[in-house]
């Protein structure tokens, strides 16, 4: 018995811009809680907020390099 070939599939459009937003905001969120409870974190446990704050760059990095990306490879943004 033989399996009936798959089609190819096209590649879906997608706007990469919305996941990294999301991200970025939720470290952002994430900073704020830390920035108010830093008083109350163990010493040991305050590179979190430098974890937030790299999160947030690379975040932001990703929504001005991501147009230029798909700019590049000609698919449009």
């Amino acid at each position: 018995m033989t399996r009936p070939a798959r089609r190819e599939t096209e590649p879906l459009e997608t706007d990469e811009r919305i996941p990294i937003a999301i991200g970025t905001g939720c470290f952002v969120v994430a900073l704020i809680v830390l920035l108010i409870l830093r008083n109350h974190l163990p010493e040991a446990h305050r590179w979190w907020v430098w974890t937030c704050v790299a999160g947030i760059g690379g975040g932001a990095f990703g929504l001005w390099y991501s147009p230029y990306v798909k700019r590049k490879r000609g698919i449009g943004g």
